[in-house]
């Protein structure tokens, strides 16, 4: 199964937002349990003036 998550929006301790954008393989085994999974994540500074209310 192939999943990309929607973005998620964090700060750093500094006070900085960032969005993370990630993309997911996973594989599952014969009796239903994850055997693996890989994980891409990018990780966007947000400047304050593109900051949006969701």
């Amino acid at each position: 199964m192939n999943t990309t998550g929607s973005p998620g929006r964090w700060h750093g301790a500094a006070g900085q937002w960032y969005c993370s954008y990630e993309n997911e393989l996973w594989e599952f085994a014969e009796n239903g349990l994850m055997r693996k999974r890989f994980a891409s994540v990018n990780d966007l500074e947000i400047s304050e003036s593109d900051q949006k209310l969701l």
